[in-house]
């Protein structure tokens, strides 16, 4: 990392626009330091709208003492992306567009940013009821892997990987977005916090004396409603 001292977020991301992209149409300051949740390691996340590039890209790099991660598009790409973003429930550059800072503005912005709102607005695609019978599978075999695991290392992964699925199918039977990493707890907490503390605390618990039990009834209590814990007569792609 640079020892250059940093900038103001704002100020920062308006030099490196001014340095990098003068002739852009638009541009957006937008992630962590926008929503201030920044932390000491914390980059800078900037959207780019420029006519002259051939196709979108994304780079990273350091400048004005800050990492920034700066996102670059052509003046239409942004819809594949969120059509992208829509279709995997995962909002990334919708957010980014419909909470970001404007930097720079040329008459783009406006409808650019109705279309991410109006997406966010109006949720990913439902699950079908094939996907749910799918998912309620998945996340019973990973269950009865737990329940039946005496290996402290492997517990710990299968436990990770349960808490994934588990918090995807709370999420998605609900038509809410998901998310990856931090944004797993963040969208949890955007559909119920009441609920997010019951799921952090049942694994957390897990995770710190080894009790199973509150992540099987949490789990259970999720699959209930959808019929629960699924084996018996699951088939995926037999041909009749």
């Amino acid at each position: 990392m640079s020892t250059q001292s940093k900038l103001h977020p704002i100020e920062a991301a308006q030099q490196f626009i001014n340095k990098h992209f003068p002739n852009c149409q638009g541009a957006f300051l937008a992630g962590s330091v926008v929503r201030g949740q920044s932390t000491e390691t914390s980059d800078l996340d900037i959207i780019i709208f420029e006519d002259k590039i051939r196709s979108s890209y994304r780079e990273s790099l350091i400048d004005f003492g800050w990492a920034i991660e700066v996102f670059v598009h052509t003046l239409t790409s942004n819809k594949l992306f969120f059509e992208s973003d829509r279709k995997r429930a995962r909002p990334s550059l919708p957010r980014m567009v419909s909470e970001g800072i404007v930097l720079k503005d040329d008459g783009i912005i406006g409808s650019i940013k109705k279309e991410a709102q109006d997406l966010l607005k109006n949720g990913p695609e439902k699950w079908s009821l094939d996907t749910i019978i799918t998912k309620r599978y998945f996340i019973t075999d990973a269950l009865d892997d737990f329940i039946g695991c005496s290996n402290r290392a492997e517990e710990l992964f299968i436990a990770n990987t349960l808490a994934e699925l588990a918090s995807e199918f709370v999420l998605r039977t609900n038509d809410q977005w998901i998310g990856a990493s931090k944004w797993i707890v963040r969208s949890l907490i955007h559909y119920n916090e009441e609920f997010t503390r019951e799921f952090v605390e049942a694994f957390d618990v897990f995770y710190k004396i080894g009790d199973k039990r509150k992540v099987i009834q949490l789990v259970d209590s999720i699959l209930q409603p959808y019929g629960g814990r699924l084996f018996d007569g699951f088939s995926l792609g037999k041909c009749e």
